[in-house]
């Protein structure tokens, strides 16, 4: 459990304090895509290197696959990211201007919209009505509003192309740390793929702990949560390319 000041709690509640941090513009928090691109990143690399390890392919093959792998799943990944935030963003869109349509063509119904609304959340009499009253004077807190209580949508400041971009280099670059130990071509496969073992092991560790700050969880459990998950993700990818392996006869 995160341990709080109480102190600075209340300096930060001060109303001046509130009105400056409110004034300002909210800037997009990258730290999730960059989260996403390495935990993903890290995960598919290595379970591509373990298939090709556990399918009995040289460590100079696993190399070619890996970076093949990192290259074309990084930019799917980074694309998809885009898109998906880019697609929000349009639907907002549409709908913000579907609410103020309706508002100039019938704001009649739009007005008992918002009043109905507002009713549903205990509030009453003249209370109600100085809300109501309140939010239609200015249209866009009215399509805003509408927004928010009848389509469940959130004005988001994400910019899709900063989005996509973190999460392509977090991908390449995480990604790129178990690989590492495969261009050392002194080393034999067995202490190459140990090493990328521990590579990986620490990253999804170190991935897992910058993670907790998103959550405010312990930092210890969750870089476990994520080690694990990764290392389950490459002990399947091991068996699978072995079991083919013994399947296919493969040499």
């Amino acid at each position: 459990m995160k341990i709080y000041d109480k102190q600075k709690l209340i300096r930060d509640h001060h109303p001046e304090v509130i009105k400056e941090r409110l004034s300002r513009l909210k800037k997009p928090n990258l730290i999730s895509d960059a989260v996403l691109g390495g935990i993903d990143g890290c995960i598919t690399t290595f379970a591509v290197v373990s298939g090709a390890l556990g399918a009995g392919f040289s460590s100079s093959v696993a190399l070619v696959l890996g970076f093949a792998n990192l290259i074309a799943d990084g930019f799917s990944m980074a694309v998809s990211n885009y898109e998906s935030i880019k697609a929000q963003q349009d639907f907002t869109e549409s709908v913000r201007l579907d609410e103020q349509e309706h508002i100039e063509k019938i704001p009649i119904g739009e007005k008992e919209e918002i009043r109905q609304i507002f009713q549903k959340k205990g509030f009453t009499g003249d209370v109600l009505n100085k809300i109501v009253e309140t939010i239609i004077s200015d249209k866009n807190l009215w399509i805003d509003t509408m927004l928010k209580e009848e389509h469940g949508l959130q004005q988001n400041n994400l910019n899709p192309l900063k989005s996509g971009a973190t999460t392509f280099t977090a991908f390449i670059f995480v990604g790129t740390i178990p690989l590492l130990p495969f261009l050392a071509p002194n080393l034999d496969m067995k202490t190459q793929f140990i090493i990328s073992t521990s590579l990986a092991g620490i990253m999804f560790f170190m991935i897992g702990a910058m993670k907790s700050h998103l959550f405010s969880k312990p930092v210890f459990s969750s870089g476990i949560k994520t080690l694990l998950t990764g290392g389950i993700a490459a002990s399947l990818a091991f068996i699978t390319g072995y079991i083919l392996r013994v399947v296919f006869d493969i040499t």
